[in-house]
């Protein structure tokens, strides 16, 4: 992590957010340990996610305009002199010191130094080849302690988590960042003022808060992947040649929301279930009805699958599973053409590769390590609310593996039990889930997980196994 890497991710931030460049690939920091307390910002979390659209209270006029040109909006905003998405210079070499201090880990690099393998009291640990923290969650997470340590004395808000991980997100708050809060009816940015500091996550922001913050003159901070802006330019080649877009995403998700604000008419799909039930109507099969409340929460207002299904565009939220995200693709490509024939398929489809480096690199590490068949168990850490997170421990469980999903080392209890997040979102505590004697576990981290919980949630395991090993002993 330095000052000319810093300087490079935010030139391709740049190129990126404009739509004339190609992503960086992600790199491995790895970083911070845990405060004591990580409590608030997880119930604001679920508050976040359980709120309908995760809309701001407030509205744009301008958003109401049928006409008004999204790109060019977009663009208008960024070009604002308020508007910063290239970091604060004055302040990187400070940053950079705090960071890696906070979020790297000695247990990690030697077995990174070791060919990833860890070996201790009766348990091997192998490390995936590609893990935790990347690329854009790196530069988002420097952005804001930047800001915090260009502005001391500036009000500061973020529009919401920077990144799904709570320990991070504790620490953001902990410097006096304030969560814009939620109601019922969305965000509520009323103590938003003129002039405060406010920052926008990784995951990005709606264009209508884009709106409200520069409106009020607000000085905006925006750390959005540059993943996330190169699938707004991919809903905006969509509008280009007038076709709808086709979001595999979550709906509630806030990387979703921001980019169907980007699109003019759009439906998310959650997975491959919802792609047929979306092509199948496509091709005639479906009732309107039934589809209508079907999608109510996941489509653009007003629309309407008999006029604006004729021509498509895929986009996706980037931490999707890279394989299901190119299987809907080629679902669509095929009733495209089953619809209008061979020859005018391109008429009336289109798909860009959106699916992030960090996020296709960490899903194919845990394959490889699935192909390592002496494995007992896999430990995946990473935020509950991290969708990349949540993927790779699908890419465990379809494998016919045991995996558990933790967010924090302390989820690894004394007493040999582990709290952990199920593929279906549940939590549930297994006790006694280590297996007696030898053992071989695999790990990985999510694109938000510092290194230093990755070693800590290490740390606890090889505690358990020696705590058995004493007992054997006795």
């Amino acid at each position: 992590f330095s000052m000319q890497s810093a300087a490079v991710a935010a030139s391709v931030a740049a190129a990126m957010l404009l739509g004339v460049a190609s992503a960086s690939t992600s790199t491995p920091l790895g970083f911070m340990q845990a405060p004591s307390s990580l409590t608030s910002l997880p119930r604001m979390a679920s508050q976040l996610r359980s709120t309908p659209q995760l809309r701001p209270a407030v509205s744009s006029l301008r958003m109401g305009d049928a006409k008004l040109d999204k790109r060019a909006e977009r663009r208008r905003i960024v070009a604002n002199p308020n508007f910063n998405r290239r970091g604060f210079a004055d302040s990187k070499e400070a940053v950079e010191g705090m960071m890696v201090e906070e979020f790297t880990s000695d247990l990690v690099k030697d077995m990174r130094e070791s060919g990833n393998v860890l070996v201790r009291d009766n348990v091997e640990v192998r490390l995936a080849e590609s893990y935790g923290f990347c690329w854009g969650v790196e530069r988002a997470v420097a952005m804001a302690y930047e800001a915090r340590s260009f502005y001391p004395d500036e009000k500061l808000h973020i529009t919401n988590e920077i990144i799904h991980n709570p320990g991070v997100n504790n620490r953001i708050a902990e410097m006096g960042v304030n969560f814009i809060p939620v109601k019922e009816d969305g965000k509520d940015f009323s103590d938003v003022k003129s002039g405060d500091v406010v920052i926008l996550p990784a995951f990005g922001a709606s264009l209508e808060e884009m709106q409200i913050l520069d409106e009020r003159g607000c000085k905006i901070v925006d750390t959005t992947c540059p993943w996330v802006s190169k699938v707004w330019n991919a809903v905006d080649a969509h509008k280009k040649k007038e076709m709808s877009s086709i979001i595999h995403g979550k709906w509630k998700h806030e990387e979703s929301v921001a980019t169907a604000s980007m699109a003019d008419d759009y439906v998310i799909v959650l997975n491959m279930e919802e792609a047929k039930y979306v092509a199948n109507y496509i091709l005639g099969e479906g009732n309107r009805e039934e589809f209508l409340e079907k999608f109510k929460n996941a489509m653009s207002e007003g629309f309407d699958p008999d006029v604006h299904l004729k021509k498509v565009g895929i986009a996706n939220q980037t931490t999707m599973y890279k394989d299901e995200t190119a299987a809907i693709a080629k679902l669509f490509e095929r009733t495209m053409m089953k619809k209008y024939g061979p020859e005018k398929v391109n008429e009336h489809f289109m798909s860009m590769d959106t699916i992030c480096d960090a996020t296709q690199e960490r899903q194919d590490a845990v394959k490889l390590l699935l192909d390592q068949d002496d494995i007992d168990l896999f430990i995946v850490v990473g935020g509950w609310d991290s969708s990349n997170t949540a993927h790779l421990l699908e890419i465990v469980e379809m494998n016919g593996k045991v995996g558990y999903h933790i967010d924090m080392a302390n989820r690894i209890k004394e007493d040999g039990s582990i709290e952990h997040r199920k593929v279906d979102g549940s939590i549930e505590t297994v006790k006694s889930f280590l297996p007696k004697g030898k053992l071989t576990i695999g790990v990985t981290s999510g694109a938000s997980t510092p290194d230093r919980y990755l070693q800590e949630s290490i740390e606890n395991i090889f505690l358990l196994k020696a705590l058995e090993k004493d007992a054997v002993s006795a």
